[in-house]
């Protein structure tokens, strides 16, 4: 059986793209997933390959209950056929990721909050700039859009559940 590959992109991969790894990872883990994904992030630019994620994200991440363990590192367009699903957190980052799309690609492209039921199709704020609010909506959005996703994918890849969970 292999494995759904989904890998989340925003510009320096330091606050959404980590985030939205480790939301979607704790997700798998609680419906005891984590054994039929992998899940990665990656920025796309240069800026901060090898760093953690941004300590505002982090202090974040712990108090919503997620672990991040993440270092940056950059998009590249190999990834277009390692990967079978790859999400940007804005238009910014898709028009980004387009530079590098190969001919016939194995991945689907999808901005995240595609799977966003109160605001579809939007980007995910960058939350750089912003204070400790600012975090908490981008952690809200994410959230809800990675659940939402989660859903999608179970069901397009026939995934079933542990009746544990």
């Amino acid at each position: 059986m292999s494995k759904v590959k989904v890998l989340f992109v925003c510009l320096g991969n330091i606050c959404r793209s980590p985030l939205a790894e480790g939301i979607f990872m704790q997700k798998l883990r609680l419906k005891g997933l984590d054994d039929r994904f992998e899940v990665a992030s990656c920025g796309t630019s240069n800026y901060h390959i090898g760093e953690s994620p941004d300590s505002r994200t982090i202090v974040n991440a712990v108090k919503n209950g997620i672990d991040l363990d993440h270092k940056g590192k950059q998009f590249k367009s190999e990834f277009f056929f390692s990967y079978d699903y790859i999400l940007p957190m804005d238009q910014s980052n898709l028009r980004d990721l387009e530079k590098f799309r190969p001919d016939n690609p194995k991945a689907e492209v999808f901005i995240l909050r595609t799977f966003d039921l109160l605001n579809k199709g939007a980007d995910v704020p960058d939350p750089y700039y912003a204070g400790e609010h600012g975090f908490q909506e981008v952690f809200d959005i994410i959230d809800r859009s990675c659940e939402q996703l989660l859903g999608h994918l179970i069901e397009k890849h026939h995934i079933e559940l542990n009746k544990l969970f």
